[in-house]
């Protein structure tokens, strides 16, 4: 049987775009293995969304391509976003890729294998969903993501994404709840919802925004213990959304929204909708209908044009409303966007200062909000057993922080009421006193 070898870089959505191509492999007849030197084909889902991620995925192809005089391979392949980006450019100043695939041509990707190392041996069974053969080894089972939505419509003048993914195309709302199922039958315990935009979802295809529905569609399936929503864009947040959040207890009082800025200035260059005041507004809404909900967010520094005192100001706002979490980034001038003609950029040195300073204050108010939870219990997922690290709803996997729980028989994918007994920074500590 040939092995192939498969790695993502970047977001989780093109996480689901690697987790279903290397089912498609599985079930093809292939066997993923983890050894790039054992590998008969390997194959690179690249991130092309900013310079760095860009930087990482050539390191890492042209890293792996030592396997075509030294391993098994022979073949090297390119799929993901990098791909729609700087196709000509790949396979002039990397010889050694075999070919590349594009965004929305996985599901051949068995055929494109199949031409350079044959096809791979017949299974008797394979599964309806892709994504189950390749959860089989999965270290971490009891999380799934699901991709709600493709592409983006939202044009923000920083952004490649609708160049790569194209516009925005929602997933019929019975095929997301079918997926959700299955997954859940296969052991996952938390569904993770993503979309280039969630909020968004049902706009193009149901003429209105269905999130809330799709909540409650997946709320009813059984086992499902979790659902949390990513990277929903503030301007496209509803009262119902909201209320639906407010009422489900599946639903993780938790949301991940995007808004990069506070500034109605740098707001409006930046091709995004909404205000200062707005923000404000939603904010004090979200914590009034939950309040318990941790808001994460992230804020793009050094964008064209930023002044000192548009920078002051955002420092003032997140200041002022003490978000739950938050990521800070550079602005990265990328080609072909509107913002990399802007006149007035920023210098590197300062985008990186004022990073650090943001990131330096959420630090401190992140670091208040977890020591007020010392001597409360916390309801916690574990997602190492043989660690004993877990997180709350308030933390995404991966992203967020974690709590390191000591007890033990923890299951992954459990849910344990952990008393916390130590704040370290970003992550907690507690105890799990089984009772009997």
């Amino acid at each position: 049987m040939s092995n192939i070898y498969l790695i993502s870089l970047g977001c989780d959505k093109n996480s689901v775009d690697g987790e279903t191509m290397r089912g498609t492999l599985r079930n093809a007849g292939y066997s993923i293995v983890y050894d790039p030197s054992a590998a008969n084909a390997i194959i690179v889902n690249t991130c092309g969304f900013i310079r760095d991620a860009v930087q990482e995925s050539i390191d890492l192809i042209l890293d792996l391509s030592k396997h075509k005089n030294t391993g098994e391979c022979q073949a090297l392949i390119v799929v993901g976003c990098m791909v729609a980006r700087y196709k000509d450019e790949i396979m002039e100043a990397i010889p050694e890729t075999d070919v590349i695939v594009g965004v929305g041509e996985y599901e051949g990707i068995a055929d494109v294998v199949a031409k350079f190392i044959g096809p791979g041996q017949k299974l008797e069974s394979v599964s309806g969903l892709a994504r189950l053969a390749a959860r089989e080894d999965d270290i971490f089972p009891h999380i799934a993501y699901v991709k709600i939505s493709e592409g983006c419509d939202n044009h923000c003048t920083y952004c490649t994404i609708p160049s790569i993914r194209g516009p925005y195309k929602s997933r019929k709302m019975e095929d997301i709840v079918d997926e959700c199922k299955q997954l859940v039958q296969a052991g996952a315990r938390e569904l993770v919802l993503v979309a280039q935009d969630t909020a968004l979802y049902g706009i193009d295809i149901y003429n209105e925004k269905m999130l809330p529905k799709l909540l409650r569609e997946i709320a009813e399936i059984s086992g499902a213990v979790w659902i949390r929503l990513m990277y929903a864009y503030p301007e496209h947040i509803t009262d119902e959304l909201m209320d639906t959040m407010a009422e489900l207890p599946q639903v993780c009082k938790y949301i991940d929204m995007p808004i990069q800025h506070s500034e109605d200035y740098i707001i409006e260059r930046m091709g995004r909708k909404g205000s200062r005041k707005q923000l404000t507004v939603l904010i004090a809404k979200m914590r009034e209908k939950m309040p318990d909900i941790a808001i994460r967010t992230t804020i793009i520094v050094g964008f064209p044009g930023e002044t000192s005192r548009h920078f002051d100001r955002l420092y003032a706002f997140v200041k002022e409303m003490q978000l739950d979490r938050l990521g800070v980034f550079p602005y990265s001038q990328e080609d072909g966007t509107p913002a990399a003609k802007m006149p007035n950029q920023v210098r590197e040195s300062t985008k990186h200062k004022r990073m650090d300073a943001i990131m330096n204050l959420q630090y401190q108010i992140h670091g208040d909000k977890q020591r007020a939870n010392i001597g409360k219990t916390l309801a916690v997922m574990i997602d190492d057993e043989k660690t004993g690290t877990g997180r709350t709803q308030w933390d995404a996997f991966d992203v967020d922080s974690v709590v390191m729980v000591s007890a033990k028989g923890l299951k992954c994918g459990e849910v344990y009421p952990v008393k916390i007994t130590e704040s370290f920074g970003y992550d907690l500590e507690g105890h799990y006193e089984p009772t009997e």
